[in-house]
């Protein structure tokens, strides 16, 4: 039975958590957010019990994702469209996940406005207990939402394959270049074709690489703690770097998370976790199907449209998917923390 009291506060905490991440901006939220599950999960570990500061705040209606960076996110697509953003980014304004709103009414609005979304959105997934983590797939839907409402593509064109990111190695350009008439050199004008979500993190090779890498970094914290999310709050955090603008930090929360969830997995229900071959191997297989699949999301759903698909979030869900469905097959002994349609 829904408690309607609990329910309209959590909705009231949402709208305030998606302005604040719209005024902090989608990014730097998310990292407060990192910070928020190291906290909790060492203060859990210490006290060898469930810490609120990961379970309320950090992962809650006010600040988890689907409410804080899915609000940043939804109110840089709506400041984009109304010419409020002249940044010089890279790519289309609308994916200007990093950049503060500070404090203009419209735009927290949309933000706090997309964070009630988010929360009912992820309300609904947790107690219909879908197979999957709830939290990241709505990150999704909601980037889908936003993109509905302020009349964005949902996947844009890619004449020369969704999958296939050559156009951006080329420096080929959306609009032709302008021929400078003073015997100047030609300087080429708008949007790259395709826009990669990392341009530093979109070879195969190197998503492999930082899969296995990453994957191994969250099985081992994961089964050396027993916290199926600690090494999640480490990858966010680690973004701290990427927002300050230091070259080439990769994104791994897709992949650890995944990793540290699947290697306690192995073990049954009530079992202490301990540091083993097997269940580091199946983390790091988890880490690598989880880099990969963030990088055929980004290929499909962010590099040729206008505003920021999360692939991170899109690849957990699909991730969680998984360890979901080998739990309810008998494959794995437990799903660990991800839903499992109450079976």
């Amino acid at each position: 039975m829904v408690d309607v009291s609990t329910l309209l506060v959590n909705v009231i905490a949402a709208f305030a958590g998606g302005a604040f991440g719209a005024a902090l901006g989608a990014l730097p939220a998310f990292i407060f957010t990192g910070f928020m599950v190291i906290a909790g999960e060492t203060a859990a570990y210490v006290d060898g019990e469930f810490d609120a500061i990961t379970g309320l705040i950090a992962f809650g209606p006010m600040f988890g994702p689907h409410v804080s960076f899915a609000g940043g996110a939804a109110a840089a697509a709506y400041a984009a469209k109304r010419g409020y953003m002249d940044t010089g980014f890279d790519f289309h304004e609308a994916k200007n996940i990093l950049y503060a709103h500070g404090t203009k009414p419209d735009v927290l609005a949309v933000g706090g406005a997309f964070g009630i979304f988010g929360y009912l959105v992820f309300f609904a997934f947790a107690e219909l207990a879908m197979p999957w983590d709830p939290i990241a797939m709505t990150v999704a839907v909601s980037a889908v939402a936003h993109r509905v409402v302020f009349g964005y593509p949902l996947i844009g064109p890619a004449k020369e394959g969704l999958l296939n990111m050559e156009p951006f190695e080329a420096e080929e350009r959306r609009v032709m270049t302008d021929h400078a008439t003073d015997g100047g050199t030609t300087e080429p004008l708008g949007r790259f074709v395709v826009e990669p979500w990392l341009p530093h993190q979109y070879r195969w090779s190197g998503v492999l690489m930082i899969g296995l890498v990453v994957g191994l970094v969250g099985a081992y914290i994961g089964l050396a703690t027993g916290s199926a999310f600690l090494a999640f709050g480490i990858s966010a955090a680690s973004l701290l770097f990427l927002n300050c603008g230091v070259e080439k930090i990769p994104v791994t929360h897709h992949i650890s998370l995944p990793a540290s969830t699947a290697a306690l997995a192995v073990f049954a229900s009530g079992a202490e976790p301990t540091l083993g071959l097997v269940p580091l191997l199946v983390g790091a297989a988890f880490g690598i199907f989880g880099a990969l699949a963030g990088e055929v999301i980004q290929r499909v759903f962010y590099a040729h449209s206008d505003t920021h698909f999360d692939p991170p979030a899109a690849s957990i869900a699909v991730s969680t998917f998984v360890i979901a469905i080998l739990t309810i097959l008998g494959v794995l002994p437990q799903s660990v923390w991800v839903p499992t349609l109450g079976l």
